[in-house]
């Protein structure tokens, strides 16, 4: 698609933006390809460039940024060092008291100009911190360390062209840490990590990771800038959610549409607001009603992505990733695996409940609102064509009208342009599109003590379901027989306890190392015997179906089998009906 010709006389349009969403994994290991590469080549093509990062993965998930601050959260509450109730007079009586991560922080010139130590001071509240040398540590002094310890480290092995950049990002990473050490002392000394404070402390690991990001940017001479969101939620973008949720007696209310209609708007108001910099966002967005982890859970950082591309009407949303995109399986375990070159958010949404990790649905149902493709790419591939996200009920002239609206650069003049959207891409796979497998599954089964189910009986079922916070992935029924597949990593205390309660209803049984194997696909109810073939392919190769489970509108045909099947499963159903060369488009 070539570019909109200019009209003489008329204001050149304005560059098209490119919003970037980098996981945490990426921004760990591949910074350099993220602020030496991939953001330079954007920017020399003419787009302007938005980037959200997650916190930093560290070399396991247990050493990422988040779950060392969610364990130095829980460390706060359990004290190891002597009780610090006395030093409370001396807060009430401090000239300055550390305000909380979440918090807006001072000018970048009214800190840096103070020593280090007299940061430490200020930020853990007149020298809590290590006041009375090392018989005052706390178990979360070392995850603290171990936080600022890991930044330093990457902020020094990525920033090697300025000292004056590196020095200005190691005080500022030292002033998060010690502000955050001071916010831990004082959830000890009231004993309480409330929802709220969580989300504050998640909110940390964001801010460490932008900084980081944004002056490895500034040492390769592209001005860039720090937007941390902790405030850009008030009582205008809340409206009427804060009411809701101060009344609510069942939980947390679902925050609605108008809520994050808002809050895209003030992001886009915020990011216009940098110019000509590259804005480097936080993908920690503030504290919601409910907490974000309850909201919206680990994947947030896609979401503020998502509405901040809405506030900008971007030409498109990237999330990179170390994976070239969607395959129709998972290319570890499927040899003959294929990349797909697009695919609809309801299929991407099944992927991610059914084990793929492909992008939180929240953030597909607010971009695709918007007519904003979504595209998948790889920080370690950047010159590959990804894959498109986008729905294939929009009509040819919808989607370029919509592209060429957002674009003022063609797509063929620029190696790493966003994605055109011909009428070829938008139509529909026939058949299946994609397998995928969620491991680590039980499967309960409830059988009524009654010939015929009673009134009352599913009632009872997922009312002690409820009670117990367990999610249901699928269930089958018979005339006295309910069986559900949850999630296997459930503690073994509250599988106890719903055993326990549900024995009323009828008899137990618990079926473990299970996985659920899921066949998906928008327009399978095109074909017929999709489901036959899939389960005949199985039964051919020997592998045992514990239940089955597909809805009517046939987007995706589940059943439950052994664990130690679930590969072997994989390659016999991909074979059969995913194994073709891809469909070429004229």
């Amino acid at each position: 698609m070539s570019a909109p010709a200019k009209l003489r006389g008329n204001p050149p349009a304005p560059a098209p933006i490119v919003v970037q969403k980098y996981g945490g994994t990426s921004v760990g290991k591949q910074l350099h390809m993220i602020t030496g590469n991939i953001v330079p080549q954007y920017l020399n093509d003419g787009y302007r460039v938005v980037v959200v990062c997650s916190a930093r993965s560290g070399n396991t998930k247990a050493t990422g940024t988040t779950n060392l601050l969610l364990r130095a959260a829980l460390e706060a509450i359990r004290p190891k060092g002597p009780d610090l109730s006395s030093s409370v007079p001396s807060l009430r009586n401090s000239p300055s008291q550390s305000p909380a991560p979440g918090t807006p922080v001072t000018p970048r010139q009214s800190y840096l100009s103070g020593s280090l130590s007299n940061l430490r001071m200020t930020a853990s509240g007149v020298g809590l911190d290590k006041m009375n040398g090392d018989d005052d540590r706390q178990l979360f002094d070392d995850t603290v360390d171990q936080i600022k310890r890991d930044h330093l480290e990457a902020a020094q092995k990525t920033i090697v062209n300025s000292k004056e950049v590196l020095q200005e990002v190691e005080e500022e990473l030292e002033y998060d840490c010690e502000r955050l050490r001071g916010f831990l002392r004082a959830a000890q000394i009231i004993d309480e990590i409330s929802t709220r404070s969580k989300d504050i402390i998640m909110g940390v690991g964001e801010r460490l990771s932008c900084r980081i990001v944004a002056a490895s940017l500034r040492d390769r001479g592209i001005d860039s800038e720090l937007v941390s969101l902790e405030s850009i939620i008030d009582w205008d973008v809340l409206g009427d959610e804060a009411e809701v949720a101060s009344k609510s007696a069942d939980g947390p209310p679902q925050l609605g549409q108008e809520f994050y209609s808002k809050l895209s708007q003030r992001l886009g108001e915020r990011l216009a607001e940098c110019g000509d910099r590259v804005p480097v966002v936080t993908g920690f967005f503030g504290v919601v009603p409910g907490s974000l982890l309850a909201q919206v859970g680990r994947g947030y950082s896609d979401l503020c992505a998502a509405l901040c591309a809405v506030g900008l009407s971007a030409a498109e949303l990237q999330v990179w990733k170390e994976v070239d995109g969607i395959f129709t399986a998972d290319p570890r375990k499927v040899p003959t695996a294929r990349l797909l070159s697009t695919i609809t958010p309801e299929e991407a949404a099944e992927l991610t409940y059914y084990g793929s990790e492909v992008i939180h649905p929240f953030t597909m149902e607010q971009v695709i609102r918007a007519a904003i493709p979504i595209r998948i790419k790889n920080v370690e591939n950047p010159r590959g064509e990804g894959t498109i996200i986008f729905p294939d009920t929009v009509s040819a002239d919808a989607a370029d009208e919509t592209h060429t609206a957002k674009t003022t650069v063609a797509p063929s003049a620029a190696p790493y342009a966003p994605a055109s959207l011909p009428s070829s891409v938008l139509e529909p796979h026939l058949g299946p599109t994609a397998i995928t497998i969620k491991d680590t599954v039980v499967v309960l089964s409830v059988h009524s003590n009654r010939k015929t189910i009673s009134h009352g009986f599913f009632a009872r079922i997922f009312g002690a379901l409820d009670k117990h916070g367990i999610v249901v992935d699928l269930i089958s029924t018979s005339e006295v027989h309910v069986s559900m597949a949850i999630h296997g990593e459930i503690r073994k205390s509250v599988l106890d306890r719903v055993t326990r309660d549900l024995k009323v209803v009828g008899e137990i049984s618990i079926s473990r190392d299970m996985a659920i194997l899921s066949l998906v696909g928008k327009h399978m109810k095109n074909m017929v015997g999709v489901a036959g073939k899939m389960f005949t392919t199985l039964a051919e190769g020997n592998v045992n179906i514990e239940m089955i489970s597909q809805g009517a509108s046939e987007i995706n045909i589940s059943c439950v089998i052994e664990e130690r099947d679930a590969v072997k499963a994989l390659n016999l159903v991909h074979l059969k009906l995913l194994h073709q060369a891809p469909q070429v488009f004229s």
